[in-house]
């Protein structure tokens, strides 16, 4: 076992700050989609994720890479989503393994009955309590740990 590198007190209070307000503000956003669209953040993910794809649709696999979900997490969200009527599967006419999830009609109209609450939220909870600098800093800072997460090999 090697030598720990310990963390001093400002990258503890950094690390500690970002872990809680990640865990209270995705809390607080679920809690808000679930009571005004019936809807949880990764299904509201789903949804926002597909109506931004060509054709309303996405390759089940490639929807679980983008949304850094296993398989069957994503199937299990689908599922529920395809129960509601939102979304529903279509297979690959070219590759029978390939699935697809396709936004319904109904699912852009939940999603259209959704932004704007949350996109309020997340106006409320995060943008405007923080300045354009440090708007500026924090999406600096978590790309970079967003890139170094993303190399070969990770």
């Amino acid at each position: 076992m090697g030598h720990s590198r310990w963390l001093d007190g400002e990258e503890r209070r950094a690390w500690l700050a970002f872990v809680t307000t990640a865990t209270l503000l995705n809390r607080r956003l679920d809690q808000q989609l679930e009571h005004d669209a019936g809807l949880s953040h990764p299904q509201y993910e789903i949804l926002v994720r597909l109506a931004d794809a060509p054709g309303n649709e996405l390759r089940m696999s490639e929807l679980a890479t983008a949304m850094f979900n296993s398989k069957s997490k994503l199937s299990y969200q689908i599922d529920q989503l395809e129960k509601a009527g939102l979304v529903r599967r279509r297979s690959c006419p070219t590759d029978m393994r390939a699935v697809y999830a396709v936004l319904t009609d109904a699912g852009r109209e939940k999603l259209e009955q959704a932004a704007p609450g949350h996109v309020a939220a997340v106006r409320e909870l995060f943008i405007d309590v923080l300045t354009p600098a440090q708007l500026t800093a924090i999406a600096d800072g978590l790309g970079r740990i967003n890139q170094r997460l993303s190399e070969p090999g990770d």
